[in-house]
């Protein structure tokens, strides 16, 4: 199965380079090139595409700003001439970042990590998660630091919503929590609900992991956050084992 790309580029001649490049990598499929970044929406909606190549610096919307205009983006690989835009091209968690002019072997590195990863997001599709002795999937698969991770239900204490990113928090690791670009709800969507639970508007707590709590608020170990008022009946049920 080929990658289908989009590659976007608001310089004519840049895009020219990169599509005949893009060409000659024979994983790849280009479906579309486009110098206008705000077409981008429409064939979204109307193709199926699993990478995009984005320039970063365009006058009518920048390749970041695109990106987080997007509630599911496909994988990125950001083009820019601006070295000034890596470490926000990095907190986006993107494929990889190429500095114009961009060789040739450099293009096909980025295009490699980009088929590894196709590679094991379609596995993830057919393959079935591990499971426990209840017959019940035991860990979820999120990409960060451009890599797809695999964390089991019972390394995670509790997940931090934030706007287009959820932290989360392990036993392994409590102070350097795993960031991936996914929104609170998304993330709701892979765990178990026999393990975790909502309890604020920014927060999913693993019920196993909770060594106290209030009506304000639970505590795993010396951590305290925060029950929202709405989610606290819920909460209460499901942690004393009610449903």
């Amino acid at each position: 199965m080929k990658i289908r790309c989009l590659a976007v580029d608001d310089e004519p001649f840049a895009l020219n380079i990169l599509v005949d490049d893009l060409q000659k990598i024979p994983y790849l499929d280009l479906v579309k090139s486009t110098t206008n970044p705000l077409e981008v929406f429409e064939i979204l909606k109307k193709e199926t595409i699993d990478l995009l190549f984005i320039d970063i610096q365009m006058p009518s919307l920048t390749g970041i700003q695109l990106l987080k205009s997007l509630s599911e983006s496909p994988m990125v690989i950001f083009t820019t001439a601006f070295e000034q835009y890596a470490l926000q091209s990095y907190d986006l968690n993107v494929v990889d970042y190429l500095l114009k002019p961009i060789a040739f072997e450099r293009l096909l590195k980025a295009t490699n990590k980009a088929n590894e990863l196709f590679i094991l997001r379609q596995l993830s599709k057919t393959t079935p998660l591990p499971v426990s002795e209840e017959n019940e999937p035991d860990c979820c698969f999120v990409y960060s630091e451009y890599k797809e991770i695999k964390i089991m239900y019972d390394e995670i204490l509790y997940i931090e919503g934030l706007k287009d990113y959820v932290k989360i928090y392990t036993v392994k690791a409590p102070q350097k929590p795993i960031l991936t670009r996914l929104n609170l709800k998304a993330m709701e969507v892979k765990l178990s609900e026999k393990v975790f639970c909502r309890i604020h508007n920014s927060y999913i707590v693993n019920l196993k992991k909770i060594d106290s709590f209030q009506k304000t608020k639970i505590n795993i170990g010396p951590i305290e956050i925060p029950i929202g008022s709405r989610f606290f009946d819920f909460f209460e049920e499901r942690y004393r084992g009610k449903r």
